[in-house]
This record gives C-alpha cells, structure tokens and sequence, in this order.
C-alpha cells in the first residue's frame, strides 16, 4: 500500500524546488515589495509607499464592523494595520470547530473564523491597506489563555498530554518559554502530531492569504523561543508561496527592548530568512535614546550589507498604561519617520493611543508632510542642526529641502547652505499649515523657532 508523504518530504520536495527557481526580479510587480532603489523601505504596485497606521484592535479581524475603522484610517492617510490571529478577548471565535462534546475537532475549521479573516483581507485589499499578519498569537499559548485554547490537549479530540508532550497547564509569562507547543518543529523536540495541526491552522491562512498582495508575515509576537521555530515557519511559508507562483515576506518579532541583544540578531543578521525587520520593542524607549537606538540598528543593517526595510508594527504610549504618556507614543510615531522606518502604527489600547482623534491628527500631517519632500531620498540630518539641546528637534533632509520635527517648541540653528528658501509650518495636533515665509537667512545659517509648545514641523524648501 502507498504511504502518504509526510511533511518532511513535503518540506524537502519544496526546498529541492526553490533551489531550481531563479530569484524574483520584484520591477513593476503588483502588490507589496521591499524597494530596490530605497531598500529600507517599501514599494507597493511599482512605487514607494510609506506605511502609516493605527488601529483599536490587534486582532483587527476579529473586530465588529471592521470596514468603518479601515475607512477612517484610510480618510486620515493610513494604509497600514496589524493582525494578529488571536482570539482571546472577549468576542472572538478560534479556528477551529467546536463539537456536541465541548471539544475542538483540530481537523474541522470554524468557518465563522475564517469569513472574518477572508472579509478583513477583502476589505483592506479593496482600500490598498497593508496588512502585516503575526501568524501565531504568543499570549495565546500561555496561562488563562492556554486554558481555553483549543491546541491545549485538554480541550480537543486530537491530542494528548503525554503522548504528545504538551502540558495542560502553562501557568508562565511568554518570556520563560514553558509551553512545548514551540518546539514542535523537527530541529527542537519534533512533535509529530502537534506539528501536523499547525500546519494544518497556517495552511489554512494561507489558503485565504495568498489570494492577495498586500500581505506581510511576521511569524510571532514578542517571542522568547528558539530561532529554529521561527525559521521554520518562515522557510515554510516563503514556500507554500513559491509553490504557488507568489514572492512573500517574513519577520520575525522579538522580546527584549534593548535592540542589541542577541535575540534581535537572528533577524537582523538573516537577510536569507527574514525579508524585513520590526523594531517594534525599542518604542518601549523614548526620547533621544529611542531616536539612537533607531539610527544605531539602521546603521548596522547598512555597514554589515542586510539594509531592508524597517517595520515599527506597535507605537508604544499612552496615559492609560503605567509609566508612559499619549505624547511619548506621538513622539515615538513621528521620530521613527524622521529616523527613515517603512513602517509605524499606533498600537491598540491600552498600551498605545490606537487611532483615537490623537492618532487621526498625527497621521494624516505626518502624511502631509512626507508628501511636500522626496521623503525616500532624504535622511536623518541633526549634524545641520546647531544650538540644539537633547530630544529637542530631529532632521530630515534631502539636498534642496528639509523637515524639522519640534516635540516641545523650541529652537535651533539650520545650516542651509547656499540658497533661497521658504518655511512652512505644521501645528501637528490640530493638522494646521501657516502660510509659507521667505527664510531669513544669514551666513548660510537661519534660526528655526517653533511658533508655540507642542508638536510643530518645519518644510523649508
């Protein structure tokens, strides 16, 4: 009798496939690619876009009525959100069916969860929204949330405790990795059964996923455990793609918030794994360190040859979690554009501002104002700024134009260099222009002040 193949010669049937295929020249292709000509940010159908969001929910298509929320990003110029697969707040539905006997069946899908996912990818399609995917929900794994969770052996048909090797209980936060739900991949603990229905859940995504071209794959969120389960799922899912004549792009998303530790690393230093980076965790940062921390990461990605483009999915701040502020969420938003990021999006409260009236403000300047300058070719420019104390302004210029970022009112000195210009001011709270001014310039040098406290920008050009 025939065997079935199992899903290591599956795997090695595709690794032997992807050898005989030649890279994706990316040139005028549809959909969402890494830039060639600007290669730490993005280009979507044929032209470089900078990813601007925020968004209430994390999980966005579990939410009610999703197509309002998208259509007020969008009437605010963002086009782009976060999505994890997660199902644990109150509302949600998991993937899988629940049975007359109170548990899953892990080979039948709830098709109430997958319409959602299929109607948010529509509807985000439809508005030309990027939609960056967490393809395993880590807090989903562990403590009350295991306890419910329908992979727990406890609450299925399908798999056992002892067999295999999945505790019913994970009483511990993420950080101390106590569930062998991810050591299931075959360089780790090689869990047979647990690892057939994980791919059955992302065979399943994308199934739905692949049908569009505005999605990225990030494959964890803040996660603690070894490298190998992430790179095996993004190595699986790069070519469930390829199979089907698609070029997809994966990361990987760490916990620690300090930006040099090791862990960041096995993103940063795999260009061949991992297509983009998300330096979400450094927004826990704020003020002039979180502004270093960014150019610092920028910097080594460059000397060491692995620039690509560079995700921020979660804008940490708000007044509503402990020891934080809405304004060092804002300020956090608007340096990582200054700083040269593809991507920045509020996160969902309570830990960020989500996209209350705050967040519509900000977005839709921080559009306005990467409009008015070629924002690709620009860089972080603070060398021209002299008389400038920490965290008090950043700059962003090209060789005829520049931005200046105020937090707080105040006021530099601007080395201009040989030319005429004017100065336009954006009140970013309330997404006001003052009229344009000729630039009183003096020894190729111009004082720059701040017309009030609070967030202004400066276009002078």
């Amino acid at each position: 009798m025939m065997k079935s193949p199992t899903l290591l010669s599956v795997l090695g049937l595709i690794v032997f496939l992807s050898a005989c295929t030649p890279p994706a020249d990316h040139t005028g292709q549809k959909g969402i690619h890494p830039s060639k000509a600007f290669k730490q940010f993005w280009t979507y159908n044929g032209e470089e876009i900078l990813l601007l969001g925020g968004s209430d929910d994390d999980n966005l298509f579990q939410m009610k009525d999703v197509a309002s929320h998208l259509e007020l990003l969008q009437q605010h110029g963002g086009n782009y959100v976060r999505n994890t697969m997660s199902s644990r707040d109150t509302g949600n539905v998991w993937p899988f069916q629940l049975m007359e006997d109170g548990l899953y069946d892990l080979n039948k899908f709830n098709e109430g969860y997958w319409s959602r996912f299929e109607t948010f990818l529509a509807e985000t399609d439809k508005r030309d929204i990027i939609v960056q995917i967490e393809v395993w929900a880590t807090f989903d794994f562990y403590r009350e949330n295991w306890s419910v969770n329908p992979f727990n052996p406890k609450n299925n048909r399908n798999l056992n405790m002892h067999r295999d090797k999945l505790d019913t209980l994970v009483p511990t936060h993420p950080v101390f990795t106590g569930n062998n739900f991810f050591r299931s991949v075959p360089t780790q603990m090689s869990l047979h059964r647990p690892l057939y229905y994980q791919q059955k859940f992302v065979d399943k995504l994308l199934s739905y996923s692949l049908n569009y071209d505005h999605v990225l794959y990030c494959m964890d969120n803040e996660t603690s455990v070894s490298a190998d389960w992430g790179r095996f799922w993004a190595d699986y899912i790069k070519k469930s793609a390829q199979l089907r004549g698609k070029t997809v792009y994966c990361t990987e998303m760490w916990d620690p918030h300090d930006l040099d530790h090791a862990f960041h690393f096995e993103t940063f230093d795999h260009p061949e794994i991992y297509d983009f980076v998300d330096i979400s965790q450094n927004n826990h940062n704020t003020g002039q360190k979180h502004w270093d921390n960014c150019l610092a990461q920028i910097d080594r990605l460059k000397t060491l040859g692995n620039l690509r483009p560079v995700n921020n999915v979660k804008i940490y701040g708000s007044a509503s979690r402990r020891f934080t502020s809405d304004e060092e969420g804002i300020e956090n938003f608007i340096q990582n554009v200054f700083a040269g990021c593809a991507s920045v999006r509020f996160h969902r409260p309570p830990s960020g501002i989500g996209l209350n009236e705050q967040a519509q403000a900000v977005v839709k300047s921080v559009r306005e104002v990467t409009n008015k300058i070629n924002w690709f070719e620009a860089t972080p420019s603070n060398e021209l700024l002299e008389s400038r104390e920490e965290n008090e302004a950043y700059c962003r210029a090209t060789e005829k134009a520049f931005a200046i970022y105020f937090n707080d009112g105040g006021e530099v000195v601007l080395n201009t260099g040989n030319a005429s210009l004017s100065i336009e001011w954006l009140d970013v709270m309330n997404n006001t222009w003052a009229e344009p001014k000729t630039l009183s310039i003096t020894n190729n040098k111009a004082t720059i002040t701040a017309p009030g406290k609070g967030d202004w920008i400066a276009v002078i050009k």
